[in-house]
């Protein structure tokens, strides 16, 4: 899978064994920075990593920053993107299989890397099951996103 992962500086060290560790088990990496842990601020990178899920360049996205949470606010402030914190596997498979989440935001001061791999893994892993319910919902999602506009 073609995956694109950023991080401000809080979240450098995870992005970057993330990127190493999934492109060993065969995914395509597009590294959009940070590329070292000099100060940088999360919305540049949500925005970035947003514009690459939104346009179809990446199939999913990664972000990282200090807790997940502000990459995850300004990520969902793009058209196209339903980004999620997830610090557990079952939130990671779950958000896509239910909510179509297309970015998966984990926190670098949260949790360790290990369960951050796993929690990617089950991420990227999980399919959007197509459920009348889950399409219903995600239609209601689609329709507030539009009247945003």
């Amino acid at each position: 899978m073609k995956i694109a992962l950023a991080g401000d500086h809080a979240g450098f060290s995870l992005k970057q064994f993330l990127a190493a560790e999934l492109k060993k088990e065969g995914h395509e990496i597009v590294d959009l920075g940070a590329h070292d842990e000099s100060a940088s601020d999360y919305p540049d990178f949500a925005r970035k990593i947003g514009k690459a899920v939104a346009a179809k360049e990446v199939e999913r996205g990664i972000l990282v920053c200090g807790s997940g949470v502000g990459a995850c606010i300004a990520a969902n402030k793009i058209k196209g993107i339903r980004a999620g914190v997830a610090h557990d596997t079952y939130s990671g498979h779950q958000g896509v299989e239910h909510d179509d989440m297309n970015v998966l935001c984990l926190g670098s001061r949260v949790i360790g890397v290990a369960p951050a791999l796993e929690i990617a893994r089950a991420f990227l892993a999980a399919r959007f099951t197509n459920e009348e319910r889950h399409i219903r919902r995600l239609k209601k999602i689609l329709d507030i996103e539009q009247q945003q506009q």
